[in-house]
């Protein structure tokens, strides 16, 4: 092989670099990560959580819709972006959490009381996150309504329990069942894909979280801590935000 081949033999393939590259940015990076709440924003609402201009935003924002890692949407004269897919979200989250965690700035107590909540219970796109998340996926591992005999998957008994609680599964969809996210506060695993988007569904549909203002944070409800003590045997305690 000469020379040119052996060039040509490193460089084939997946460039994962532009991917890097795309996220190496501090400002689009921050998009992808507000993104992560599920919803459509605008260029401009980004732009102002941002605190850059609404130029510089458009820019950044075309980037990551070539880069695959944003779709975009337009309703009349309005145009949204949001994340492309549960994929993006499940590869900002794990991303995250193996960042380093920044030098605090000062914080007022509004703004460490929302950080404290997001930690304790969120979506991560439209699955469980925080602590949980993480507790939950726990105690379905230990229940064996989840096993990571060949990675993480869903048993008979889960598939069961879920049907049981009136849970449907969408199938034929190519998104995976089953998938783990590492969590980016916990840095452990939560339960993600199409049976974790399910569950996280039927959790607001039930009444048992309740979103926290406009923020990717959830609390759970009196309900929520009744039915989650009963049907996972997670505590009060734990479920409970201090």
């Amino acid at each position: 092989m000469d020379h040119m081949d052996m060039q040509r033999a490193h460089t084939a393939g997946p460039d994962l670099a532009a991917v890097a590259k795309l996220l190496a940015d501090g400002t689009r990076a921050g998009f992808c990560l507000a993104l992560l709440d599920g919803r459509a924003w605008t260029a401009t609402e980004l732009a102002r959580h941002m605190g850059v201009a609404p130029s510089t935003a458009t820019e950044h924002l075309h980037a990551l819709v070539r880069g695959n890692l944003l779709a975009e949407e337009r309703q009349g004269r309005h145009r949204y972006v949001r994340l492309a897919g549960p994929h993006v979200a499940e590869l900002v989250e794990s991303l995250a959490a193996m960042a380093p965690e920044r030098a605090p700035a000062p914080r007022s107590l509004s703004a460490s009381g929302r950080r404290h909540a997001l930690a304790h219970a969120r979506t991560c796109y439209d699955h469980l996150a925080g602590t949980v998340g993480v507790a939950i996926t726990d105690a379905m591992l230990q229940r064996g309504l989840l096993d990571l005999g060949h990675g993480l998957g869903l048993t008979g008994a889960g598939a069961t329990w879920l049907e049981d609680l009136g849970i449907t599964v969408p199938t034929g969809t190519r998104r995976p069942s089953v998938r783990s996210c590492l969590d980016w506060t916990e840095r452990r695993p939560h339960l993600a894909g199409a049976v974790g988007a399910a569950l996280c569904c039927h959790a607001f549909d039930t009444g048992w979280i309740t979103s926290v203002g406009t923020t990717r944070a959830v609390a759970v409800t009196p309900l929520g801590r009744q039915a989650l003590r009963r049907q996972l045997g997670l505590s009060d305690a734990l479920l409970s935000r201090k």
